[in-house]
Formats: C-alpha cells, structure tokens, sequence
C-alpha cells in the first residue's frame, strides 16, 4: 500500500518493519567470527517484534550465503553493518570533540544510547513515535540495558512540532550537538518533508554541531532498479513477508544532504557505500553486489560554523 500523509505504522508492518530488518542484519552480523559489529541487544529486539523471517535472520538460521544471496539484496548483513560502524565511528569523533550532546532523529530499534560508551556528562535524546520508543525502552529494560548517558525519549511524531517537543524535554540550542538520521532521508519522508526536517536542524544547531546521515532514493527510479525491487519483495514473500520497500517510499526527487547543508554554511565529507565497507574492514563489493539497493544511497558527515 502506497504511503499517505497521515499513514501510521508499527515496528512489525509498513515502513516500521524496515527498522526491525536492520535490526535483523546488526544481529546477524554480530554473529559472525570476526564482527565488525557488536550489538547485543538487536537480536532479543527482533525477536519481541515477532516477525518469523526477521527472527530468523537474527538468530542466524539462515547462513549467510542464504541471507545474502536469496533474499533480493545482495550482502544485506554487510551493507547495515558497515553503515552501523559508519555511524559508531561518528560518534566517537563527536565525543572526542567534546560534543556532550546527541540528537537520534528516528531511532527506531537503534541501541545506541545503551550499547556505545558515552563520554561522561552526556545526554542522548531519541525522537520517534510514541508507541516506538516505549516497545524499546520496555523490552530492554526487561535485558536489563541501562545508558551511561543522561537518555531522554521524546516521543512524537516527526510529521507533528518536535523541536518545541524536542525543547521540552531539556535540548539546549547553545550546545553543539551531534545529530543521526539514519535510514530515513532515503526515500521514506517526501522532499518537502526532508527539507523541512533539515532547516528544522540547522536552526537548532549551536556552533560546531554536528550530522551525520545516509540520504538519496534506497527504491531507485530507473527500469533496473524497480526490476531488483520487485525481485526483492517477491522473495520475501516467499519466505513468508509481505513487505514491498519500494512502495514504502515517495517516488521522485529527494534531497542532496550534503549539498543542503553546505548551502547553510556547513562543511561536509560524503562516502558511498563501496568506501564504507573498505572502512569497515569487510570485503569489497563486487559487480553482483553493486545491483543492491542501498547502492544508489549516498552518506554524509557535516559541521555546522
């Protein structure tokens, strides 16, 4: 079902469910031999979620040579595990900066706030739905997962006021500040929404803040990429799910990150994802693994002045 401007959603359907695949793969990959990841608390998240072929991806009952291959996304666990060390990395170059303050702008199923090391005197404020953040935070209380950072939820919608929200709940716009949007300016929001999302950003940022995000159109408009696509949802279902990304996301045009924020005044350095998997210390892409969607999507790291 196409996206509308209202549309609502949970962890385990529509455009919620994509949090909890990449959930699946950060398990999946801290399972390997030698991870470049580890996140011990995405597995029992997946698995509180209840999706079957999430569960199994997590738990490692599909090898990886099934994950990878069959599923319609080439190197899937590899692709969320590099963009996760991508975004790990990040944030200890802020931390060591003496950036104390982080904003995870859709956090989704992201543990961060409970499984990196923040530097004393650090407050990370996630923003999503509601309903979102209370199935994380009560599920890893349950692990008993506790941050080392002050951790402060915000709960609203990010289609409704969530700087005035964000505000709220303590945010202090003369701090520089370390914000993520992952996964979400690759298709899920249309451009209106992006750009609004963006300024809303710039003008919350104190000097030296920073962003670090992953933008671009992760269905891809061409003839090829609607053909892997279909492929991908077609598997998918196969194996039971019945998730069709590509119709999860705004066709069209989708905003230059890097290009907008340097339009504001902010430098910017922007990866793709054949550099991140060089970074990561995984195996270079080869030409197959170049079909998959996350290929088209482009990565940023940005200062304000």
């Amino acid at each position: 079902m196409a996206r509308t401007e209202r549309d609502t959603w949970d962890l385990a359907n529509s455009v919620g469910a994509t949090a909890t695949m990449v959930a699946a793969a950060r398990a999946a990959a801290s399972r390997r031999p030698q991870p470049v990841i580890s996140d011990p608390f995405a597995e029992p998240l997946v698995r509180a979620v209840g999706l079957d072929l999430f569960t199994r991806i997590a738990a490692g009952e599909l090898d990886a040579t099934d994950t990878d291959g069959n599923l319609g996304f080439p190197r899937m666990i590899d692709t969320f595990a590099a963009r996760a060390v991508f975004f790990d990395d990040y944030f200890a170059e802020a931390g060591k900066a003496g950036l104390q303050q982080v904003v995870i702008v859709a956090s989704g199923l992201d543990s961060r706030p409970y499984r990196l090391s923040w530097p004393a005197g650090t407050t990370v404020y996630e923003i999503d739905q509601p309903e979102v953040l209370e199935f994380k935070t009560s599920t890893l209380a349950k692990l008993g997962a506790v941050s080392n950072a002050e951790h402060r939820a915000v709960g609203i919608d990010l289609r409704d006021d969530w700087p005035a929200a964000l505000q709220g709940a303590g945010f202090d716009t003369d701090q520089p500040t370390a914000w993520l949007a992952e996964g979400l300016l690759i298709g899920f929001l249309p451009q209106e929404a992006e750009v609004r999302l963006l300024d809303n950003i710039v003008s919350l940022s104190g000097a030296g803040s920073r962003l670090a995000a992953d933008y671009g159109q992760v269905a891809g408009q061409s003839e090829q990429a609607q053909q892997q696509a279909r492929l991908m949802t077609d598997r998918w279902r196969a194996l039971g799910l019945d998730l069709d990304i590509a119709a999860l996301t705004y066709p069209g045009e989708h905003t230059d990150v890097a290009a907008h924020l340097s339009a504001h005044g902010w430098s910017t350095i922007t990866s793709d994802l054949a550099e991140l998997f060089i970074a990561a210390g995984l195996a270079p892409l080869g030409d197959a693994d170049r079909q998959g969607p996350a290929n088209s999507i482009g990565f940023v790291r940005a200062v304000a002045p």
